[in-house]
């Protein structure tokens, strides 16, 4: 016979019942990955693994190689400076002719740095030594190489203009240094100093004035600049 709370409890659902299989399944499916994860490394590496290990020996050798040239071309750097120094100290000694087979033989096999300062230092010598046709010959050489930087070539130009001032074409001359008068220009006052010298040589001394004039009032250009402008405005009249 049903009472009440028979009937009651009939019509409660059932308790739930524990599925055990859930976690012996999520096992087995984390089992399987991990060996599939493990077998598809294993063939990865078995295809691959050669290239990875000569990858990192290249690696390693590559930086040891450049560690290696570092070394070297420090030390090398060092060993030409000390006799750029070394050349330097002939010239100061008054020794120009070992002063300028030094600096020669520098500009011959040294990196490039040292050997743009030596063929300067040469051709400076080759001046100094009363070869001033040897040292604007060097300076033009200097100026044309492609492989020197463009302020040092610009420097050159300046250098052997100075030196050319009396056997140049004064037209030619004018030309060569016309394109450092520029504004940008760091060279343009030296540049138009070359340019009133050349039109004094060729008797146009308006240009010449004019020139001078610019160069003697301007503020910003080197105080030797504008005292030597001076004396040639005061030589034209």
């Amino acid at each position: 016979m049903l009472t009440r709370e028979t009937a009651r409890y009939r019509t409660d659902k059932p308790p739930p019942e524990l599925n055990v299989a859930d976690p012996i399944q999520d096992s087995l499916l984390r089992e399987i990955d991990e060996e599939l994860r493990q077998e598809k490394y294993a063939k990865l590496w078995k295809k691959y693994g050669n290239y990875v290990v000569v990858a990192a020996v290249i690696l390693v050798a590559g930086v040891a190689g450049y560690q290696g040239w570092r070394n070297w071309d420090l030390k090398t750097r060092m060993e030409q400076g000390d006799r750029f120094l070394a050349a330097l100290d002939l010239r100061a000694a008054g020794d120009l002719p070992a002063a300028r087979k030094a600096m020669a033989d520098l500009a011959g096999d040294a990196g490039k740095g040292y050997a743009t300062l030596a063929r300067f230092q040469e051709a400076s010598l080759m001046e100094k030594g009363g070869d001033a046709k040897g040292a604007a010959a060097a300076y033009r050489a200097l100026s044309e190489d492609s492989s020197v930087g463009e302020s040092f070539r610009h420097l050159a130009t300046i250098l052997g203009a100075f030196l050319e001032l009396d056997q140049a074409d004064p037209g030619e001359l004018a030309g060569r240094v016309a394109p450092l008068t520029k504004a940008d220009s760091p060279w343009r006052f030296s540049a138009l100093e070359i340019t009133g010298l050349l039109a004094a040589r060729s008797s146009d001394k308006t240009k010449a004035r004019e020139i001078f004039t610019q160069l003697s009032g301007d503020t910003s250009a080197p105080q030797g600049v504008r005292g030597r402008a001076a004396e040639m405005l005061a030589i034209l009249g």
